[in-house]
């Protein structure tokens, strides 16, 4: 028998050498269509092709990247939302306007060719989206009811940690008024007690003034002499008020009674008998023939004036009423406590139109502003801005560590504040600067622990401001006439800090 030699293996090609074969060979097909710049500027077509024109490679390619680019920068805010769709629906007469008038060279595109292809990737996206083709990484709930992503406007900004690279809005400060710096003018002694609560006549005339001595006094307001005392509190006086339509005044005190007295006659005329305790604050309502009072029973209640019948009893805080505020408009009442909250009543109802649970101490003084619908709230080093009818926050007054027994705020848009410890400030209403802070210098002979502002009020003009303290004097004071901005400079520099409850 023969033996049959084995054959060889077969030898296996190697990869690179097959994948340089294959390029070699594609470039000697497609070299003369593909392998130059001005090649793939031109579509390949037949001699006698009928179809349309196709686009070159290059074209095709510029497109893709110019699509997906599109795309991956305003994917998200194709659709706006209504209330900017209006506005540029409005905006649609004056751009066509702008369109009919000739370019001039300034406003040519910088690439024609570009804005024809975005013109073209537009086009394209409509007819996706009629076709029901989305590329949304969102699902939105589909149907005619669905609203689009801030449909209601933007969405409101919180201060929530973020890695958002653009800051947001919210920390842009408004440069503050420039308002001239207060001075003190005047110092009246005559009180032998704390003086507690202070009211200016309609005719800014005279200013009455109710002390812990049990005595209310009227006072010049032009020379600040004595003119008149009205005895009758067997305690403290903590309220005062003068009406603007009748020429009565009101005052309240610690002893649970609430008087008023006839201007013409000097004597008591009325009593209201209700309140279980003290009665710290009252306020007249500008319009109606109603008083408000409140105090250390927890309520506020409300008086008709001629009748002396207890109108309504506004139950609902769970400390002392500190102060109450009347104005025309809803929330006709408003009143603050020592329980940390502030509530807005409507006076119809007798019911509690909502509460303000900002403040963490108890809140001392209201100031409602003379001409916004809007006033301040004080508390322990705090001093908060709010807006009317909603009772929506505003901005803190930030920078009065102190607690704030008293506040007053004039036309000018001039906020003060009057602190347990003797210390002033003043404020820009409108954006929360603290443009002056001083301390109020008790009389001589005082002890330390009596620097400090019960009461506070501005006159009619808004020019004076008087001020109650427990030095038991009244101190006057007024903006510097001869200051202004070059002498007195505004000091305020925009800080990154965000505004907190």
């Amino acid at each position: 028998m023969t033996e049959i030699a084995p054959s060889a293996p077969l030898s296996t090609p190697n990869p690179e050498t097959l994948l340089r074969t294959s390029a070699k060979r594609t470039r000697e097909l497609f070299a003369a269509d593909f392998g130059s710049l001005s090649a793939l500027e031109s579509a390949s077509q037949t001699v006698f092709s009928v179809a349309p024109a196709q686009p070159s490679p290059l074209d095709l390619a510029s497109r893709t990247s110019l699509s997906s680019r599109i795309r991956s920068e305003y994917a998200d805010v194709t659709e706006l939302p209504p209330a900017l769709a209006q506005k540029q629906a409005s905006a649609a007469a004056t751009a066509a306007a702008r369109r009919k008038k000739p370019r001039n060279q300034d406003e040519a595109p910088s690439d024609p060719k570009i804005v024809k292809m975005i013109e073209g990737i537009s086009e394209k996206s409509e007819q996706a989206r009629s076709a029901g083709v989305s590329n949304a990484l969102t699902v939105r709930a589909k149907g005619a009811g669905a609203p689009p992503p801030n449909a209601n406007g933007p969405t409101p900004q919180r201060n929530t940690p973020s890695s958002a690279l653009v800051r947001k809005d919210t920390v842009r400060q408004a440069k503050p008024d420039w308002h001239a710096p207060w001075k003190l003018m005047r110092v009246i002694s005559g009180h032998l007690g704390w003086v507690r609560a202070l009211a200016v006549e309609p005719n800014n005339q005279w200013f009455a003034s109710g002390a812990g001595d049990r005595t209310i006094k009227i006072w010049d307001l032009a020379s600040g002499t004595c003119r008149l005392t009205l005895t009758g509190h067997i305690s403290t006086v903590r309220g005062l008020a003068v009406s603007d339509r009748h020429p009565y005044l009101f005052s309240c005190g610690e002893d649970k009674m609430v008087k008023c007295w006839d201007l013409e006659t000097n004597k008591v005329i009325r009593h209201y008998h209700g309140h279980l305790s003290g009665v710290y604050t009252l306020s007249l309502h500008p319009t109606l023939d109603v008083l408000v009072t409140g105090g250390r029973d927890g309520v506020a209640r409300v008086w008709d004036m001629r009748t002396r019948s207890n109108i309504h009893v506004l139950s609902g805080h769970k400390g002392t009423v500190s102060d109450v505020k009347c104005q025309e408009a809803d929330p006709q009442v408003i009143s603050s406590s020592l329980d940390s909250t502030i509530r807005m009543w409507d006076l119809a109802a007798g019911k509690t139109m909502g509460v303000l649970t900002h403040h963490k101490k108890g809140v001392r003084a209201l100031a409602v502003h003379p001409k916004e619908f809007t006033f301040a709230s004080g508390s322990t080093g705090t001093i908060k801005q709010w807006k009317c009818p909603e009772g929506a926050f505003m901005q803190n007054f930030e920078g009065h560590n102190a607690i704030i027994n008293t506040l007053a705020v004039n036309e000018d848009n001039v906020l003060f504040s009057g602190g347990d410890n003797g210390s002033v400030s003043f404020w820009d209403w409108k954006t929360g600067h603290r443009f002056q802070s001083l301390e109020s210098i008790a009389q001589p002979g005082s002890l330390d622990a009596e620097a400090g502002l019960m009461s506070s009020t501005f006159d009619k003009t808004g020019l004076r401001l008087i001020t109650g303290e427990a030095d038991k004097t009244i101190k006057v004071w007024k903006p510097d006439d001869e200051a202004t901005p070059e002498t007195h400079p505004l000091e305020w520099k925009p800080t990154l800090g965000r505004q907190k409850f």
